[in-house]
């Protein structure tokens, strides 16, 4: 399954953190504080994946589910964007 992680892996790919933190206007320790946590906000994953071209919407969706809590309706939810994004 997609992660965030592997959104903002990607972003760092291309250009390093300083670029992307100049050109989404973030705070100096966003990215930092993000991968600390493992996920990005919805906000900041729909930023980097408009920049990379790639489908906003399924990433806003993506990190959004990243940040609830563990539970049977995350659970679900996963899975279901888990077979939308690989169709």
């Amino acid at each position: 399954m997609q992660s965030t992680m592997n959104l903002l892996d990607s972003a760092l790919a291309k250009q390093p953190a300083p670029f992307w933190t100049e050109r989404l206007k973030l705070s100096r320790g966003a990215l930092h504080t993000a991968k600390t946590r493992g996920h990005l906000s919805p906000a900041l994953a729909g930023a980097l994946a408009e920049e990379l071209g790639q489908d906003v919407k399924n990433w806003i969706v993506v990190a959004a589910l990243e940040s609830e809590r563990d539970s049977a309706c995350k659970t679900r939810m996963l899975g279901k964007i888990a077979k939308i994004t690989s169709a």
